[in-house]
């Protein structure tokens, strides 16, 4: 815990992270993996068969010595958003959790952006302190999982992954 006080506005500009990368790739392969319900949940490489099961319109990921996250899709406009309701994780439980968006957006030369927006993280607590933390760790994570996320993509596994 920490005892630094924040302002009503700070407290507002910290309820989302935002972050981009370029990958070199195509809009279609980069659809193939941000379309998939917490593809994210990993130890740092992007699973091209995670643990992954559906509970009626819930997505379900497993990974294993974390537990088990879950996600309610909330919009895919193939190939240039997706957004995801993260339910719950093994740290927390909650009827209606952050909400990550995804824009994919074609490069002039080639290749994309991506670009993800997790929001919402005040709504996880009515303490800023407990909600905070779990910012601090998201933050750290959506640069490690963007640079692994484009990895898969640049190395060809999410296209050899649909056999398309």
């Amino acid at each position: 815990m920490s005892d630094t006080t924040y302002t009503e506005a700070e407290l507002a500009e910290l309820d989302s992270i935002a972050r981009r990368i370029d990958i070199d790739a195509p809009a279609d392969r980069v659809w193939e993996l941000v379309a998939r319900p917490g593809w994210y949940i990993n130890d740092g490489t992007v699973e091209a068969e995670p643990d992954l099961r559906y509970e009626g319109d819930v997505a379900v990921v497993t990974q294993p010595g974390q537990g088990e996250f879950r996600f309610r899709t909330v919009q895919l406009d193939k190939p240039r958003y997706a957004a995801f309701r993260w339910l719950s994780t093994p740290f927390r439980a909650v009827s209606e959790g952050t909400l990550v968006e995804f824009w994919i957006d074609e490069r002039a030369g080639g290749g994309v952006t991506l670009r993800v927006l997790e929001s919402g993280f005040s709504t996880l607590s009515e303490d800023p302190a407990t909600w905070l933390k779990e910012r601090e760790g998201n933050d750290r994570g959506w640069t490690e999982e963007l640079a692994a996320g484009k990895a898969f993509v640049e190395s060809g596994a999410a296209h050899a992954d649909t056999g398309s």
